[in-house]
């Protein structure tokens, strides 16, 4: 029998990103893995969840752009290192090789593999954060992370992150094809169902 542990959200583990904003004129990230994919046809929609006290927040609302980019696992240090500073107080523009694309406002990281800039489109209000949901504008992915044409997750190698355990995690090895592994499964009737 299962056990109940009350109102926890158990979806992790999750992709650790670096949000980016400019905030005051200056680039600034933050790691979040709290992060959505709201569908996946054109227009795209992801979606980003702040405290309201963040200061990448402040950025959002400034220029009504943002990023999100995927660390590798080994930018682990300096990814959790602009987790737990305030860009309030430490000016993080300097940690990373800063470039911008179509938005002109969305800071990206070159270390990082693949960085997506998002023009705002709406913010949720919650009691203790904002949801900001953003219209994916481009994807800017390295070279070497793609395979024909498609970004490759074994050549990212994406930073994960387990809230249960407070550890970041690697990518395992493949299981099955999506879309295709289930087409041979015949399902198992129960007594009941087969009266």
């Amino acid at each position: 029998m299962h056990t109940n542990i009350g109102p926890t959200c158990a979806l992790y583990p999750m992709p650790s990103t670096l949000v980016g904003a400019t905030v005051g004129g200056r680039a600034n990230f933050l790691a979040i893995a709290h992060i959505g994919i709201l569908n996946n046809v054109a227009p795209q929609y992801l979606t980003v969840s702040l405290k309201k006290f963040r200061h990448t927040a402040k950025g959002i609302h400034q220029t009504g752009t943002f990023s999100i980019c995927l660390p590798t696992k080994s930018m682990v240090l300096a990814a959790d290192y602009v987790g737990i500073v305030s860009g309030a107080k430490v000016d993080k523009s300097r940690i990373f090789d800063v470039f911008y694309g179509e938005l002109e406002t969305a800071p990206m990281i070159r270390e990082c593999p693949v960085n997506m800039e998002l023009k705002l489109h709406q913010v949720i209000d919650l009691p203790a954060h904002e949801v900001f949901v953003g219209e994916l504008v481009a994807s800017h992915v390295a070279p070497e992370a793609l395979d024909k044409g498609k970004v490759d997750l074994e050549k990212v190698k994406p930073l994960l992150f387990d809230y249960a355990s407070g550890w970041y995690w690697s990518l395992g090895e493949p299981v099955a094809p999506c879309w295709r592994a289930g087409r041979d499964y015949q399902p198992q009737q129960t007594e009941e169902e087969g009266r």
